[in-house]
């Protein structure tokens, strides 16, 4: 194998460069990237980039040095547009063709825009570095901020944007934040600690329209007839796998690329991080996992199997880990927390806002909840039993 291009410049992407070299690989590394940036880190840019309390550089995953140790063409403000498996020649948008023996997919993630008002100035949408500094710059102003969509994104971006001492409504079209990934028991203890920081909570509401003044939006209409006045409009309606560029292919595509439990795509085509969908050989399911230390552990497998060829592959099985900091409170998850599930408490109370939750499915613990309590969680890890796949 001479040539192993990785299409995204991502925490996956990177971490599967490192890997290859670190196994032996001393052939050519070619990364192609949309953003002009090098790799960096995405979770801060909701909170500490988005608060003003960490400098854009700092997000950057390696510095000009430790890059060049790997020895990569970096092709950045270049986007991927044609792959053909059967030639295994990548075409970029500029018109070059990259030639490879093996490829690694992590483009990760677009955000979902609503289907209006994204003509009009101030409805802004995060995923970038680039949209996070525009973001933070537009807040600098003081704006009445409204921001759409009550998920883990969403409920940062309210969190710091009340830190900064904003006036912030929060819309979500389920009963609690969060609803959807941890449950609405521990949802309304998410709605508890918003409110208790003067967030205005409009759930279980969906947004009609967004209306403008002079070309910037000035409300956001909801479906029970109220308008609310918003100089500043933030979607955070979830993301999709950026797989357009593959449409043609013939690569297997569903929600991600859908891979093999090694991350097989194709011989020689592996894929890593948010845009990669595999059989989970604990569930028996196929899984996405949008988590910043899946797209670590899924791009090592994936660069190790690809090395090492279909033969002596490794399944890839991880027991999802995940995290969200709002606030004054830090809340962690190992394993898989349903909605339905039944969940106790196994150390300390929600009433302190310090404890661990413990989440049963079919008699099994699936899941584990820190509110507060890191430490603690980590001795639950073991007890963890992953669902069956109904």
């Amino acid at each position: 194998m001479d040539h192993i291009v990785l299409v995204g410049a991502s925490a996956a992407s990177l971490t599967a460069a490192d890997t290859l070299r670190l196994e032996g690989f001393t052939g050519t590394l070619t990364m192609v990237g949309e953003e002009l940036h090098p790799p960096y880190d995405r979770p801060p840019l909701s909170k500490h980039l988005l608060a003003g309390t960490l400098e854009p550089h700092k997000t950057t995953l390696r510095q000009d040095p430790d890059l060049q140790r790997l020895r990569m063409n970096l092709k950045l403000g270049r986007r991927a547009t044609h792959l053909d498996p059967a030639a295994r020649t990548i075409t970029l948008d500029d018109g070059d063709q990259l030639d490879y023996d093996g490829l690694i997919i992590a483009t990760g993630l677009r955000p979902r825009h609503l289907p209006f008002g994204n003509d009009l100035a101030g409805v802004h949408v995060l995923r970038t570095l680039d949209e996070a500094l525009s973001l933070r710059a537009q807040l600098l102003s003081g704006p009445r901020v409204v921001v759409i969509g009550a998920g883990f994104l969403g409920t940062e971006i309210t969190a710091t944007t009340r830190s900064l001492g904003l006036d912030v409504t929060l819309i979500g079209i389920e009963p609690t934040p969060l609803a959807s990934q941890l449950g609405t028991q521990i949802g309304s203890l998410v709605a508890d600690t918003h409110q208790e920081h003067g967030v205005h909570l409009r759930m279980s509401r969906s947004v009609t329209g967004l209306r403008g003044t002079a070309g910037r939006v000035s409300a956001v209409e909801l479906d029970d007839g109220t308008s609310l006045p918003a100089d500043l409009v933030v979607v955070a309606i979830g993301s999709t796998p950026a797989i357009d560029w593959l449409t043609n292919s013939g690569l297997p595509l569903g929600d991600g690329v859908l891979c093999d439990s090694t991350c097989q795509v194709a011989p020689g085509i592996y894929a890593a991080g948010d845009v990669a969908n595999w059989p989970h050989p604990l569930t028996g399911a196929r899984t996405r996992l949008e988590q910043r230390l899946n797209a670590t552990q899924q791009a090592i497998t994936a660069a190790r199997n690809l090395l090492a060829g279909p033969t002596r592959a490794t399944p890839y099985a991880p027991v999802p880990f995940g995290w969200t900091d709002q606030f004054n409170t830090k809340i962690q998850f190992h394993g898989w927390c349903p909605t339905n599930a039944r969940i106790t408490y196994a150390d300390g109370d929600p009433q302190t806002r310090k404890f661990v939750a413990l989440y049963h499915t079919g008699g099994q613990v699936t899941g584990a909840l820190g509110w507060n309590n890191a430490r603690t969680l980590h001795t639950y890890h073991d007890h963890i039993t992953a669902p069956i796949a109904a």
